[in-house]
């Protein structure tokens, strides 16, 4: 079939090169315009545009997708179906174009968590399970008819990076399967459930990220894991009543009784970063401070002159 393939991240981009090994046929690229980024505003292309770049296919980059002249220059390629993997919600005058249809991968299991957050929720919210749908796109948000789905574990200590790449390399696969039964006529759309309580997965922001050390320890664990390595969850420490913040990528925890005293304070053990909490110890593996690298828990421990009066807020 001939395909349109929209996307941005990394996530696409791994996605639309399995379109490309495929025996489908990839007439347009759709990905957001270049952006300036960093210190010296450069502009910066989505991963989507270097990879459609470097192997020359036909990139369109428009600023709006309602624009007129796009919509006339997409129904030219004469798609068959358009493929949507972490992208802008769509117009109508866009997404009833092919004669397939759009269909979308999502990374959730819907109807389980719709939104632009789903990998990290998941984690966040300690399931044990998780997984990849496509389905077509209606004017609605991740509401439309499932075409198909596959399920993936969800392992104890696994971040939100670790979620990803299992759920990129499962979705992969799971759309050129639903390419090849597209073309066959042999997949039958499917509404999805109704749920009796929704499971969303809103976009994240910084304050969604900072640590509530009144939490359980799994809790305080599964929001670190969840969003590790990116946007990371953060914590403000108070070094002899100065504040400074730290983002925490990686560590486990231990149930232990703790003297209602020494609650919130931080203990350094040789290689160690141990806080003290309610419920027992959390112990710090990899964090960032503030104005530094990422680091590992004993490079951090190192690089201290005293190791007095830490404590967490």
């Amino acid at each position: 079939m001939k395909v349109v393939f929209m996307g941005t991240p990394e996530f696409a981009a791994i996605c639309l090169e399995r379109i490309l090994e495929s025996e489908h046929e990839v007439v347009g690229v759709i990905t957001v315009p270049d952006k300036p980024a960093g210190r010296g505003q450069k502009l910066s292309q989505s991963a989507v545009a270097k990879l459609a770049i470097e192997k020359n296919l036909n990139l369109l980059q428009p600023e709006k997708l309602k624009n007129i002249d796009f919509v006339k220059e997409l129904k030219t390629l004469n798609a068959d179906a358009f493929v949507v993997v972490a992208f802008r919600m769509l117009p109508k005058e866009v997404w009833q174009i092919p004669a397939k249809g759009t269909f979308n991968l999502h990374a959730s299991l819907l109807p389980d968590y719709r939104g632009a957050a789903p990998i990290n929720w998941a984690i966040i919210n300690g399931e044990t399970e998780s997984g990849v749908t496509t389905f077509m796109i209606d004017e609605k948000i991740d509401t439309g008819n499932i075409l198909l789905s596959n399920k993936v574990e969800i392992l104890n200590d696994d971040t939100a990076g670790d979620l990803h790449d299992k759920l990129v390399e499962v979705g992969k696969e799971l759309i050129i399967e639903t390419l090849n039964g597209l073309e066959k006529g042999i997949i039958i759309p499917k509404s999805q459930p109704e749920v009796a309580e929704e499971k969303a997965a809103p976009k994240i922001f910084r304050e969604d990220c900072k640590i509530d050390w009144n939490e359980s320890l799994e809790n305080i664990h599964n929001k670190i894991r969840g969003l590790s390595p990116y946007p990371a969850a953060w914590s403000l420490l108070k070094v002899n009543n100065e504040e400074k913040q730290i983002k925490i990528y990686k560590g486990h925890f231990e149930f232990a009784e703790i003297d209602s005293g020494k609650i919130n304070q931080i203990e350094f053990e040789k290689v160690i970063i141990k806080i003290n909490h309610t419920q027992g110890h959390y112990f710090i593996e990899e964090l960032q401070p503030e104005g530094k690298r990422r680091m590992n828990a004993q490079d951090f421990i190192n690089g201290l002159n005293d190791k007095s009066g830490f404590q967490i807020v």
